[in-house]
C-alpha cells in the first residue's frame, strides 16, 4: 500500500479558457483526462468581456486548480469587429475570412500559455480552436496547432532540453453538435458560458452573429435543450 506522500502528483496542463462553449469543453475534457489545470483567460479588449465573468465561473464549476486573467489590449490595434466598436459586427453568413477574425489572436495567446506552461513544468497546452463548425479563422486549423507545436520545441528552454511541449485541440475535428454532446457527458453547464460576439454586460446573446448561429444549430443537431439567455427571441 503506498503511502500518501509517494502518490504521483497529477500532469500539469495550461488551458485557454475564454469563457465560451468550447472553452468551456475543452477545460472539461484536459480535466477528465487527469490533468491539474491551469486555466488561462484573456482581457484582450473583446466586446464581449462578460466571457470572462463567464470564464471565472467555469474554471471554479469545472475544477481548475487556477484561474488567471491576463491584460492583453491588441484591441487597440484595431482591425477586428470583435475589438473595434467602429466595425460592426455581421449578422448574416460571409465569404472568406470575416471580420470578426482578431489578427494573430491565438498565435499571441498561445505564446502566453506557453510562457506560463515553461514556468509551471508544464509539458501540456490545451486549446478549444475547432476546424469544422466554425467562422474559417486560419489559426483554427491544424496546421496552426501542428507548427506551433514545432514553435513551442524550438523557442524554448524547456523544449530544447526536454523537447516534450505537446499541444492539444481535441475538438479540432468535431461539430458543434459533438462537441456540446461530449461536453454534457463530462457535465459541463452551457448555461454558464458566453459565445456570443456581442453579448450584453449581463452576458445575454443578441442570437444573431455568427457564433450564436453556429452554437444554436448545435444544440438543435445535439437534441439537447439550448440553455443559452438571449436579449431577445432569436
Amino acid at each position: 500500500m503506498k503511502r500518501a506522500a509517494d502518490k504521483v502528483a497529477p500532469r500539469r496542463a495550461v488551458v485557454l479558457l475564454s469563457g465560451g462553449l468550447d472553452s468551456a469543453t475543452t477545460l472539461a475534457v484536459a480535466h477528465s483526462r487527469g490533468y491539474a489545470c491551469h486555466a488561462l483567460s484573456f482581457d484582450y479588449g473583446q466586446r464581449h468581456v462578460a466571457e470572462l465573468d463567464a470564464a471565472s465561473r467555469l474554471a471554479s464549476s469545472l475544477g481548475a486548480v487556477e484561474h488567471r486573467v491576463v491584460r492583453l489590449d491588441i484591441g487597440q490595434l484595431g482591425g477586428s469587429a470583435l475589438t473595434d466598436s467602429a466595425i460592426a459586427v455581421p449578422e448574416a453568413p460571409t465569404e472568406g475570412i470575416p471580420v470578426t477574425y482578431v489578427p494573430a489572436r491565438n498565435t499571441v495567446m498561445l505564446a502566453y500559455a506557453l510562457a506560463w506552461a515553461e514556468v509551471l513544468g508544464a509539458n501540456d497546452i490545451f486549446i478549444g480552436v475547432n476546424a469544422v463548425d466554425y467562422s474559417g479563422y486560419p489559426d483554427c486549423r491544424p496546421e496552426f496547432i501542428d507548427a506551433f507545436e514545432k514553435l513551442a520545441n524550438l523557442a524554448t528552454r524547456a523544449g530544447v532540453e526536454q523537447g516534450n511541449f505537446h499541444m492539444h485541440a481535441p475538438l479540432i475535428s468535431l461539430s458543434k453538435a459533438e462537441i456540446i454532446r461530449l461536453g454534457t457527458g463530462l457535465g459541463v453547464d452551457y448555461g454558464q458560458t458566453v459565445s456570443c460576439y456581442q453579448a450584453s454586460a449581463e452576458g445575454l446573446a443578441c442570437g444573431r452573429c455568427d457564433s450564436c448561429r453556429l452554437r444554436r444549430e448545435g444544440f438543435l443537431g445535439a437534441g439537447i435543450p439550448d440553455p443559452t439567455r438571449y436579449a431577445r427571441k432569436a
